[in-house]
């Protein structure tokens, strides 16, 4: 998928809303459990309820790989799922890979050929040649971290080098590199007040915001520092969608959250 296809999508739906699908066996609607294949079933469902309401889908595959050959076969399923029944939605596979040059080359043929995934996140520790393997595949994407949401990120990401924010050299660094235009950044929510800085930098690219919500990111503030001329922003939702409820009626609760939220989206859209 292109940016420009994804751009259309957000003015289409006037939502720019990402749903991440982190699902954990402890916290999923009992009733799915006696199925053969209960994480598949719960994102099935939420998927059928919310995908006219968001533009990305995004699993955490933490959440998959910890189950194991089934865990990796219902990402498998899901990502089919979604590429079969709503290929207008642009995927992300939250993988936070990084390794040397011919490791990431495997992992971008997993995630990107293998998996037909849109994008894959990953981590810029070891430089461009653990990244650039991954920005050579065509209309696929890269979301590198850039500054996160935990309270760790402050152990590194801020730290001063040279006069400048790590963070910061990590971006202008990544404009350098081969196909940086397949470029996209992970900016937490809960940093709203250093987006004016970061779009300094890279006022084009698209950023995956996690932390609204649960995390308690605010959604108005990073629309009002980090909003690009053409949105530039997927705004990630997990637990407060997926996990709002966990009764039969779990996909109808998960679509009132995601509604509320491109309800929100609309609004901030229509005054842009």
């Amino acid at each position: 998928m292109t940016t420009q296809q994804l751009e259309a999508q957000i003015r289409l739906k006037k939502s720019f809303l990402c749903i991440g699908l982190d699902v954990d066996l402890n916290k999923i609607p009992q009733h799915l459990l006696a199925t053969e294949d209960p994480i598949f079933e719960f994102n099935k469902a939420i998927i059928d309820a919310t995908h006219d309401l968001c533009v990305s889908y995004k699993p955490n595959t933490a959440f998959y790989e910890a189950y194991g050959i089934k865990g990796w076969q219902s990402l498998e399923k899901t990502i089919n799922y979604i590429n079969e029944n709503y290929p207008e939605i642009f995927t992300i596979a939250d993988a936070k890979r990084g390794d040397i040059g011919n490791t990431s080359s495997m992992y971008a043929k997993a995630f990107f050929e293998d998996l037909s995934f849109d994008s894959v996140t990953v981590a810029p520790y070891m430089g461009k040649d653990s990244v650039e393997p991954f920005l050579a595949f065509e209309n696929k994407h890269t979301i590198m971290l850039a500054l996160t949401s935990n309270e760790g990120a402050f152990d590194f990401q801020t730290l001063e080098t040279n006069g400048q924010e790590l963070y910061k050299t990590v971006l202008e660094t990544s404009k350098n590199w081969k196909n940086s235009e397949n470029l996209m950044y992970v900016v937490g929510a809960t940093k709203a007040e250093y987006f004016t800085e970061i779009r300094k930098i890279v006022p084009n690219s698209f950023l995956l915001v996690p932390g609204v919500g649960a995390q308690g990111g605010s959604l108005s503030e990073v629309c009002k520092y980090g909003m690009s001329e053409n949105v530039g922003l997927l705004i990630n939702s997990s637990r407060g969608i997926i996990y709002a409820s966990n009764g039969t009626d779990f996909a109808e609760k998960a679509r009132e959250e995601a509604l509320k939220l491109q309800v929100e989206m609309e609004g901030i859209l229509s005054k842009k």
